[in-house]
């Protein structure tokens, strides 16, 4: 009886070491199909114009900025103000490019944000008011028109060369701002076919979207052709019909194991799907430091000869401390390696470091994205 529990005990031991060897399973998540598509042909697009603000408080351009003047003596005229260009001095105006998007399937009279930006050396655009401004496709044609006040997330004060600002407060926004004056949509009707593109390109994902649609069809209608885009036939039937029933599908998708580092404010995001293998990680600490003083040597009194000179006096100061190591397992979570690096004492842009050469080595099993 002893022998069979001691038998017992040693099989159980031996599956569970294998079974921590394995690796983990990837991580799913259930969404819906439009979460993750978007339809191909079905996109924004920038539109701009270049405008005029008007009603700030003496923070406008200045005089050397000749296309404010003149902009403003084109509005003018065309009121019936016949004014010359050089004549004009005013602080309370400024030049400005207005941007916008048209979202897909955009019609007439459908309202929009936009951005102010100011492009000559006005201070600050708060206050002011964006006189109505035609908004230009790639095409040239006029797809919008934009006019009101703006809000700024900012401002500037100060006097006397001392003064104060918050934010950018040159650059402004007006919420619904815009209205669009010509449809941009493209026509669903007598479609053959149409694709939806993954946002993250991926053949597995694409597969189970595939699948997915046509299990709920029940009949194949939909065909990978690569990593992102999936064709779907739809002759002669309701296509808006047909993309509402599809987008609103849930699939199960493998989320993506990535690791996101920005080197300029040594900011890292990790997903706690990301592993490493076998590793053994250096770290050391150079610094050397270099100051300079300035020492007055003068000549003996009553001397004719020798001036006063400032003799510089140059120290170097290095210290370099013990390299610090780290050894992490197969396998090792994101947090053992952020626990690891924390007790090194390592700073964000040493981790920024660490992560690129762990990439470069091949033992940071996921993607790494610098920004």
């Amino acid at each position: 009886m002893p022998r069979i529990l001691i038998f017992v005990l040693l099989l159980a031991t031996t599956v569970s070491l294998r079974a921590a060897d394995v690796p983990p399973a990837p991580s799913q998540r259930m969404v819906r199909i439009r979460e993750i598509t978007t339809i191909e042909g079905a996109r924004e697009n920038a539109i701009i114009g270049y405008g005029l603000v008007v009603g700030l408080r003496g923070t406008g351009d200045q005089k050397q900025t000749v296309f404010t003047t003149q902009m403003l003596t084109n509005i003018l005229s065309r009121l019936g103000m016949q004014i010359t260009a050089g004549n004009i001095t005013v602080k309370n105006i400024a030049a400005v490019f207005v941007t916008g998007a048209l979202p897909p399937f955009t019609r007439a009279g459908v309202p929009l944000d936009v951005v102010v930006s100011s492009i000559g050396d006005a201070k600050s655009l708060e206050g002011g008011t964006l006189l109505l401004t035609p908004l230009h496709g790639e095409d040239g044609q006029v797809y919008a028109m934009a006019q009101g006040p703006l809000a700024v997330g900012g401002y500037t004060a100060g006097a006397g060369g001392v003064s104060k600002q918050l934010n950018h407060p040159t650059v402004g926004r007006i919420a619904n701002g815009a209205i669009t004056e010509r449809d941009a949509a493209p026509s669903l009707q007598g479609l053959g076919s149409l694709s939806l593109l993954l946002r993250e390109a991926d053949f597995n994902n694409a597969e189970r979207v595939a699948e997915r649609i046509n299990s709920e069809l029940k009949r194949p209608v939909a065909k990978v052709t690569d990593s992102r885009r999936i064709e779907i036939t739809c002759a002669g039937t309701d296509v808006p019909a047909l993309l509402a029933r599809i987008q609103a599908l849930p699939v199960a998708v493998l989320a993506p194991t990535r690791v996101v580092v920005n080197e300029k404010t040594g900011t890292i995001v990790m997903g706690r799907e990301a592993r490493l293998s076998a590793v053994s990680i250096l770290h050391g600490a150079l610094s050397i430091e270099i100051a300079t003083t300035f020492q007055v040597s003068q000549p003996s009194p009553f001397s004719k000869t020798g001036t006063t000179e400032v003799v510089p006096q140059t120290s170097l100061t290095t210290r370099d401390a013990a390299a610090k190591r780290i050894e992490l397992n197969e396998g090792a979570t994101v947090e053992q390696l952020v626990n690891g690096l924390q007790t090194i004492g390592a700073t964000a842009r040493d981790v920024v470091s660490i992560l690129q050469a762990l990439k470069a080595a091949g033992a940071l099993q996921a993607e790494l994205e610098v920004l």
